[in-house]
């Protein structure tokens, strides 16, 4: 059966920036979403205390400050080993996991378990590899690669038609992931036709190509040295900056 005629469940992280292998979990969300209506039928979110301070231009963005973290927010570690073992649960169980830009989210979260020396998300899944994994923003950009403006999950969301509920909001930014995702499908039957293992594995190539053509556009414009890391849905880290 076609992957979007199941449930799926969406994950989103919000930082403390922008580099995956540096920045740290603020906010994190799993939404368990009912294919039959796209509405939720679990929810799982965290407040983390990153234990640096979050960045001003950060805090701007998704409304955390430092002292509310320092208050009010669980221990780095626990959240990232509980929204790992969360996500390695649902993945466990066939259901597959909906990240908008999966190769930030997921690798920021593998350097974290990597930074508190905690099991990997393969480790958690008994050695096999991460997934499945639906990156609607992935998906978006090959079978549409033409279409002009925006990317992000807030203009995607438009153009799709989907209600999103508040922007940089880890459990809406999650919930309106999976959204999307039902929405490509409804409009690409192409994507919508393959099997779940089938598209994750044509996202790692759609992924790969996009990689390569970026690295080759940065260098045409100046940039001779640019690297355009071309793995997903995760990249593991050689080393991660920064202690826990």
């Amino acid at each position: 059966m076609s992957w979007h005629r199941h449930a799926l469940v969406g994950f989103d992280l919000e930082t403390t920036g922008t580099d995956p292998l540096e920045a740290r979990i603020v906010t994190a969300a799993v939404i368990a979403v009912d294919d039959r209506d796209g509405e939720p039928t679990a929810r799982h979110t965290w407040l983390a205390d990153p234990g640096v301070r979050i960045p001003a231009q950060a805090s701007a963005i998704h409304g955390i400050s430092s002292e509310r973290a320092a208050a009010e927010g669980r221990p780095a570690r626990e959240v990232a080993d509980e929204v790992a073992d969360t996500l390695a649960g649902y993945w466990r169980r066939g259901i597959p996991v909906v990240a908008y830009n999966a190769a930030f989210d997921l690798t920021l979260l593998t350097a974290e378990l990597h930074r508190h020396q905690l099991p990997s998300l393969a480790d958690r899944l008994d050695g096999a590899p991460v997934g499945p994994v639906i990156d609607p923003y992935t998906i978006d950009r090959a079978v549409d690669r033409y279409r002009k403006g925006k990317r992000n999950l807030e203009a995607v969301c438009v153009e799709y038609g989907v209600v999103h509920g508040g922007a940089h909001d880890a459990a809406a930014d999650a919930l309106a992931a999976v959204r999307v995702a039902y929405a490509i499908a409804a409009r690409h039957r192409a994507v919508a036709d393959l099997t779940v293992e089938l598209l994750h594995e044509r996202q790692i190539a759609w992924y790969a190509e996009w990689a390569a053509d970026f690295q080759s556009f940065l260098r045409r414009k100046g940039t001779p040295d640019a690297v355009i890391d071309a793995r997903w849905p995760v990249r593991e880290p050689a080393t991660v900056t920064g202690r826990p």
